[in-house]
């Protein structure tokens, strides 16, 4: 029996290494919001195809990605399985027992938006009851793999030029990749600051499908 458990523990160990590294996290959050190819992923990671290409491999032996070959590329999306549960609990785990985490938060994110974020289960029922307009702060091209339904896709480097766009007189909720997600917090802290009521939902577009509920793509 002994033997038997140790085997499962060095299998357990085994996904753990495969995830210890800051390049396939970054992936993985990449890879959560739709199909990408290798190339797209490794731009928006600042890494060589080569070198994303390698870290794919290792998530994918591990299950955490899958594969699949379009001509002459190859595209990855995210693996079946809790793999976001999964990330979520390594996430509030940091965040309760590192100090470096806790601190990271407070002086960066913190600073940006200090207000409690919408939740999913607010966010439904605000939206069957049309008291929000949805702000998808991602890239174009994730936005069109899927998005919230009726969402308006607003990419942060756009928001200065297209203020005209969004309304004053009704909340707006923010989202993009995931609860560390940049883009929603500095779009956030930009629209505040020029009046705009806004809050962020409490994580992002991948955890908002992972929960079943509604989602759009473009045609």
């Amino acid at each position: 029996m002994a033997g038997a458990k140790n085997q499962l523990f060095e299998q357990f160990a085994n996904l753990a290494r495969v995830l210890g590294h800051v390049h396939r996290l970054e992936l993985l959050e990449h890879a959560s919001q739709g199909e990408r190819s290798v190339e797209r992923l490794a731009q928006l990671t600042g890494l060589s195809v080569a070198n994303a290409s390698q870290h794919l491999q290792h998530l994918r032996r591990g299950g955490f990605v899958q594969s699949r070959r379009d001509g002459n590329r190859v595209l990855y999306r995210l693996g079946e399985g809790p793999i976001l549960e999964l990330l979520s609990a390594l996430r509030c785990y940091a965040e309760r027992s590192r100090a470096e985490v806790r601190e990271i938060v407070s002086d960066y994110f913190d600073q940006l938006d200090r207000l409690e974020p919408v939740s999913r289960e607010d966010l439904v029922g605000r939206l069957q009851g049309g008291s929000v307009t949805l702000l998808d702060v991602r890239p174009e091209d994730e936005f069109a793999l899927g998005h919230l339904p009726g969402a308006l896709n607003m990419p942060l480097e756009e928001l200065e030029r297209r203020l005209s766009d969004l309304p004053k007189d009704q909340e707006i909720v923010a989202y993009c990749r995931g609860p560390y997600c940049v883009l929603s917090f500095e779009a956030v802290a930009m629209l505040r600051a020029k009046g705009y009521r806004i809050r962020r939902l409490e994580d992002g577009f991948p955890e908002w499908k992972a929960a079943g509920l509604q989602v759009e793509a473009a045609a």
